[in-house]
């Protein structure tokens, strides 16, 4: 019985290093993943807003009533307040992790 206490600790002993360097492999990937998505995330939620505010006021740049002007006055009014928030959500980001 006390042979087969010491042959499993042995084991345990001998093969934990594989698993504290896995481990640490994965964490490595996991910063590398984050830090893309990081530098990624405010380009990609710029365009998506921008897309989102020219579908909203896409009526004010064609059609019968069609006034370029408030159109494009309205896209950059949303533009803007949507680039404030991503650049707070940027910030905080940057702060929290």
């Amino acid at each position: 019985m006390k042979k087969t206490h010491y042959l499993t600790i042995l084991l345990l002993i001998v093969s934990s290093p594989p698993i504290f360097a896995q481990i640490g492999g994965i964490e490595d990937s996991v910063n590398d993943v984050s830090d893309t998505i990081r530098t990624i995330f405010p380009i990609i939620l710029g365009g998506v807003i921008f897309l989102v505010g020219f579908l909203f006021n896409a009526g004010h740049f064609f059609g019968e009533n069609a006034d370029l002007k408030k159109g494009i006055t309205r896209v950059l009014v949303f533009v803007l307040i949507a680039g404030a928030v991503v650049g707070i959500f940027t910030y905080l980001i940057g702060i929290v992790v």
